[in-house]
């Protein structure tokens, strides 16, 4: 039986916060994930899926649990970098990107793996029985009701996704293995909230809702219907947009790394921090992170204001300092000015 046709990215009326954060996660999977925020029936689930669906096909290590990239060293597992040791080539095969559910009743081993200690103690060997973070590698890691996960696993995901490894510890035995994915997590905020400190670590954050304008709601209905109707007929439709984004995607992710940031606008991220009051650095971090694949999706080699101003309001607003039963709110207007 053939697949039913995923809905496309680029028919998702509306939403464009939404859309643009999960575009620059997967440009650079590194800047730490993306929270969504928002009711029922607000196609967060759909973008998730249709913008893995959206990228092509890419090289893996055959046979490879970790899904390795054959060609980049330094993101090897200890299998494959013990078969390059023995001049064994690496047999590769092509894999499409997925996104990989979590559930909500997930437990710690269940997600990061276990080692089988026994075989370590009586055998001297390492046996890891890969976990879910084993099977996210090079993918979409997606946790709906995130607010809804333990906290502990909530750290150890936000720990791996933003140093791209996995590391398994037990009985003074340990295990890495690459562990580089887009996290996603999507909560509903009338079934409670994720603590401020897990809140931080999420790089940038969305709230959305349905549209409230008449013809655009009436357009998520009417295209909604039409793909019902003929999923491949509709899908074909969009066809010529969905390359289009595919390749300016891809071509911002190999010019990610050439993205220059002037020192006077690393001084103005700085200031901005400071006058909303984000405790630590990471939001600074993120910010500049986020504005250079901002200005590689752009087609740009060096980052402007204007990618700092839109990498701002994806950023900062989770980060706000709150005092209980009072609402965090940004002066956008004042910050726009110090960022000229």
């Amino acid at each position: 039986m053939d697949r039913k046709a995923l809905y496309p990215f680029t028919a998702i009326v509306g939403q464009e916060n939404m859309k643009l954060a999960l575009i620059l996660n997967i440009i650079n999977p590194s800047l730490g994930g993306v929270l969504i925020k928002g009711e029922k029936g607000t196609a967060k689930s759909t973008a998730v899926r249709a913008i893995a669906d959206l990228l092509p096909a890419i090289q893996v290590v055959d046979g490879c649990v970790f899904h390795c990239a054959p060609t980049d060293e330094m993101t090897l597992c200890d299998d494959c970098r013990e078969k390059i040791a023995l001049n064994t080539e690496l047999a590769t095969s092509e894999f499409k990107m997925r996104v990989v559910e979590l559930p909500v009743n997930a437990t710690e081993d269940r997600v990061v793996g276990t080692l089988d200690i026994e075989a370590a103690i009586n055998q001297g060997k390492r046996q890891f029985e890969p976990g879910i973070l084993a099977e996210a590698n090079r993918n979409i890691l997606y946790v709906d009701e995130i607010n809804l996960l333990d906290d502990h696993v909530v750290d150890v995901l936000l720990d791996a996704a933003a140093m791209g490894i996995n590391t398994v510890e037990r009985e003074g035995i340990s295990y890495s293995h690459p562990a580089r994915f887009v996290l996603v997590g999507t909560m509903n905020p009338e079934e409670g909230d994720i603590r401020p400190q897990l809140l931080d670590r999420f790089a940038l954050s969305i709230d959305v809702l349905g549209e409230k304008d008449p013809e655009q709601r009436a357009e998520v209905v009417r295209r909604r219907l039409a793909y019902e109707a003929d999923p491949e007929a509709f899908c074909a439709e969009y066809n010529d947009e969905q390359l289009a984004l595919q390749a300016r995607i891809l071509k911002a992710q190999s010019r990610l790394g050439e993205i220059r940031v002037s020192d006077a606008l690393l001084n103005q991220v700085a200031k901005v921090a400071i006058e909303v009051g984000v405790d630590g650095h990471r939001a600074d971090i993120v910010i500049i992170k986020t504005a250079m694949a901002h200005a590689a999706f752009a087609g740009r080699d060096e980052v402007n204001s204007e990618d700092i101003k839109i990498a701002a309001r994806l950023a900062l607003p989770h980060r706000m300092r709150r005092r209980p039963f009072e609402e965090g709110q940004i002066d956008w207007a004042a910050i726009d000015a110090m960022l000229g």
